[in-house]
């Protein structure tokens, strides 16, 4: 099992797992927010931009941390079928409202509203700092491949093993340093330091890929 000092140094290793895409006509697209810290180090060793996928998930009306489904800025809701006939459809809905004004005040919070950047005919290299059930990963997944790139790849430092098969099934590659068939249910055991990222990090670290022209 691989143990990351914290995100940087996951960034770090994963960014040189990614070489072969430097100078290429690649971008970055990291999810918020511990995402982003990866995302840092990876368009840096790329010379690539860096933007930002805004996902977010939908807790289980009786477990908020349990996802059962995921939306992004734009796509549609990706959600576990069978937990979905579970709930009130109005409940649902009406959550699904909530999040995607949620994700249009975070955008504005942290790249002012700029939209996406386009990423058609790109190699979009998407990135997070963990993945546990996927759903928030195969919805950013369906909203760039709608976008029309011309490689997508997933970048992730550690992805449980039935997982890991299922995102190799959707996108071109899977760049994974521990793909763990015994993973230990949360992405903090990963890390020695897995401190919370805050708003005004994310911002900052955008701010810098703004001031050299990533935007």
């Amino acid at each position: 099992m691989m143990l990351f000092k914290n995100r940087k140094d996951a960034g770090i290793k994963l960014a040189q797992a990614l070489e072969k895409y430097k100078d290429e006509d690649a971008i970055v697209l990291a999810l918020p927010r511990g995402g982003v810290v990866l995302g840092e180090e990876i368009a840096n060793k790329l010379h690539a931009p860096l933007d930002i996928l805004l996902t977010k998930k939908i807790g289980h009306p009786m477990n908020s941390e349990y996802a059962i489904c995921a939306i992004t800025e734009d796509g549609d809701p990706i959600c576990n079928s069978a937990e979905v006939e579970k709930v009130d459809p109005e409940w649902l809905a009406e959550e699904i409202r909530k999040v995607r004004s949620e994700i249009k005040r975070r955008r504005k919070m942290f790249l002012g509203g700029k939209a996406l950047q386009p990423v058609a005919g790109k190699t979009v290299i998407i990135a997070d700092d963990g993945i546990a059930t996927g759903l928030t990963m195969i919805a950013a997944i369906d909203e760039i491949k709608k976008r029309k790139p011309k490689r997508l790849v997933i970048a992730i430092p550690v992805t449980p093993y039935d997982t890991a098969q299922r995102l190799i099934s959707m996108v071109d590659e899977l760049v994974s340093l521990d793909i763990d068939p015994n993973y230990r249910g949360a992405v903090g055991a990963y890390y020695e330091d897995f401190t919370q990222v805050e708003d005004s990090e994310v911002i900052s670290i955008l701010k810098s890929f703004e001031n050299k022209g990533g935007f």
